[in-house]
């Protein structure tokens, strides 16, 4: 394929709610500009976008995948993206390199909660917007209603530029508001259409929306709004430069009619992408920092290269793969470029352009273009590559903290290299998934976006890496303290055959403050005890704090006063008073009315008002507490204490409970003392795994 100017270029993300039919409307694309012979299907796993182990069984979209295609002299770089919020990285990283967005809705199911975030999305990223309304093949639908709720929605400049002569299932014609035409499509698939003019009912409602369209486009610039009243109307150039301006910005959103499964209206959308859709030039300078961290631009002519990484990948064939934009310059196979995020150089190895897993090999991508690269060294999702002598930085992609967790658990011993491998690979592929080892609960925590990302995660790591694990409900960090004094007077003594060890420890404690931790002193007087030996009570007390009395839990809010206690001029030395020290603390401490505290969460939960009762009774049903209520916008946002152990999957049910529509962020706020009957569930789930681990030396 030849290098394009930036002009010529349209790079776009293909975005929206789950289902709504991206992958469809992509393969629609490429069937129409011939990439393809045939409409591949999502059931058959067949499509050209859908080609990873995990979307074919899964029959949904997981990664996001880059294709392009030329069209009416244009080149087309389209990125099909996943509508499931669990992937929702993989859209912010489309959305980053796109020129505009093109926004999926599906006829039958109308907006969904994913259409609302990539617009929110887009809107912050600053892109222009075109909407589809997809599956007008289907029965029991209503495009004047989606139309409207478009509006409602976006505001009144979404305007239809075609609309569905009989939609549902014999479904082949749109109406042309730009041209006034009847637009007829080929049954075969093939997206081929022959157009004639609107004649009796359907003439009139066409040439209706035709000069309803002029005047919204003479609206939205001063100038033409000047001509368009001085003469009646637009001349046809000044038409035309209007919609694209308007586009822009955001004065004009274009809907387009369509049925993807069948390849009908998808040509036309493609005509007015490649005479009106944003190029890279509509965009010509991006805001980056300097080697310095100073604000500075990147300009679309500039000599020196800057690319910017929005992708990673890694593949059994292939290696890993990591998916740029070309912001400046041009990037060259055999060239070396700087990565300032790293401070390391990258050798540029063989570049392609991609349809899915079909790769075209080039020497070189310019301005504006899209494509990938082989096995670099180490550069990964968010890192910029430029010239040595013209570092940059652009910025990166800020991606939603995840909120659903699991522990990772090995089924074979020693795999755990590999898994930590593994992690660490998926993680640079996928900033959204985080991990780490908890040496407190000796587990791997694994954190996602939802319950179906941390499944996909997990399939990844045992398909990849050739690992054994499964997910499981992570532990809680619950944590141990007393409510009253405590005392202990314990004689260690232990003779053999050769030296003894004798120490008797007297230790008092009490309660201190909460999260004031554990506080060790002493108040010795007189010979009984050698100073040199309160180390090592201090010792023997530490470690029962880490270890635990009554679940196995941290200790803390305790001040430990270690007040007298008895020697052995000969037996007494540092173990034995560690050991006297450890077993008085536990004598002392079980006098004390130890209770154990748990960890609550502060839950901020946003949901449309007409969920908020249901969404009351789950919190009150997880021992929540409400904080407060407030409006923003369409939503509450619900603020709330909650206890941690309460919390497992959480974000499932509520998306089960508000269809998709609620989330919420977790953070932890603070220890309290835990109800009695939760609190004997822990003491005796820890009995029962230290009977097991008893029973089982080896693990």
């Amino acid at each position: 394929m030849k290098n394009y100017p930036p002009a010529d270029i349209r790079n776009f993300a293909i975005v929206g709610h789950a289902s709504a039919g991206k992958t469809l409307l992509s393969e629609a694309m490429l069937r129409c500009a011939g990439v393809i012979s045939r409409l591949g299907r999502i059931a058959d796993g067949t499509t050209v976008s859908d080609y990873h182990v995990s979307e074919r069984q899964r029959q949904i979209s997981v990664s996001a995948t880059l294709m392009h295609a030329e069209w009416a002299g244009k080149k087309f770089n389209l990125i099909d993206t996943p509508g499931y919020l669990d992937f929702i990285s993989e859209g912010l990283g489309a959305l980053r390199v796109g020129d505009f967005a093109l926004v999926v809705i599906h006829a039958q199911h109308g907006l969904g909660v994913g259409t609302d975030r990539v617009w929110h999305y887009a809107t912050r990223y600053g892109l222009p917007k075109m909407i589809a309304v997809n599956a007008l093949d289907r029965d029991n639908l209503d495009f004047d209603s989606v139309l409207k709720s478009a509006r409602e929605h976006f505001g009144r400049h979404v305007f239809p530029l075609s609309v569905p002569v009989a939609a549902g299932p014999g479904f082949n014609c749109t109406l042309d508001v730009l041209r006034n035409e009847l637009v007829t499509y080929a049954a075969d698939g093939s997206g081929k259409y022959v157009e004639e003019p609107a004649t009796g009912e359907l003439g009139r409602k066409v040439g209706a929306l035709h000069r309803e369209l002029i005047e919204h486009i003479a609206e939205s610039d001063d100038t033409l709004m000047g001509r368009y009243f001085e003469s009646g109307g637009l001349s046809e150039a000044e038409f035309r430069a209007g919609i694209h301006a308007a586009v822009q910005r955001e004065l004009f959103i274009p809907l387009f009619a369509v049925s993807a499964e069948k390849n009908v209206g998808v040509a036309r959308l493609m005509d007015f992408i490649a005479k009106y859709g944003s190029s890279p030039v509509d965009r010509k300078q991006v805001p980056a920092l300097d080697a310095r961290g100073h604000e500075t631009g990147v300009v679309l002519d500039h000599a020196e290269t800057v690319a910017y990484v929005f992708k990673t990948m890694s593949e059994a064939h292939f290696g890993e793969l990591s998916f740029f934009r070309v912001y400046s310059g041009s990037v060259t196979t055999g060239t070396d470029l700087f990565n300032p995020d790293r401070n390391l150089t990258e050798r540029v190895g063989q570049i392609f352009l991609l349809n899915g897993q079909t790769r075209e090999a080039v020497h070189s991508l310019g301005a504006g273009d899209l494509g990938a690269v082989v096995k670099l060294k180490d550069t990964h999702t968010g890192n910029t590559l430029c010239t040595l002598k013209h570092p940059v930085t652009l910025p990166k992609v800020v991606y939603p903290q995840p909120n659903i967790h699991a522990a990772l658990v090995s089924k074979v011993k020693g795999e755990e290299d590999k898994i930590a491998t593994g992690l660490a690979a998926l993680h640079e592929e996928d900033p959204t998934f985080l991990y780490y080892v908890d040496g407190e609960l000796h587990q791997t925590i694994i954190s996602a976006q939802g319950e179906l990302h941390l499944e996909v995660v997990a399939d990844r790591l045992r398909r990849r890496y050739g690992v054994h694990v499964e997910l499981a409900e992570p532990r809680v960090k619950y944590r141990e303290t007393i409510k009253g004094r405590g005392e202990s007077k314990y004689r260690h003594k232990k003779q053999t055959g050769g030296a003894g060890q004798f120490a008797e420890v007297w230790l008092r404690v009490e309660p201190k403050p909460r999260d004031s931790g554990v506080e060790f002193t002493q108040s010795l007087v007189g010979q009984n005890v050698d100073r040199n030996f309160v180390p090592s009570v201090e010792k023997g007390v530490a470690q029962v704090c880490a270890e635990g009395v009554i679940a196995g839990c941290r200790v803390t809010d305790v001040k430990v006063d270690f007040y007298d206690g008895k020697m052995h001029p000969v037996d007494s030395k540092d173990i034995a008073f560690q050991i006297a020290g450890y077993f008085a603390f536990k004598e002392a401490f079980a006098a004390a009315r130890p209770v154990l505290l748990e960890p609550i969460e502060t839950v901020e939960i946003r949901v449309p008002e007409d969920f908020m009762g249901k969404v009351m009774g789950d919190l009150s049903s997880r021992r929540g507490k409400i904080l407060g209520i407030a409006a923003e916008g369409a939503f509450q946002v619900i603020q709330a204490h909650v206890p941690t152990a309460e919390l497992y999957h959480y974000s499932s049910t509520l998306r089960s409970l508000t269809g998709g529509a609620g989330v919420h962020t977790e953070t932890l706020s603070h220890y309290e003392e835990m109800p009695r009957d939760a609190a004997e569930k822990v003491i005796a789930e820890a009995a029962r795994r230290k009977a097991e681990t008893n029973h089982h030396p080896a693990h």
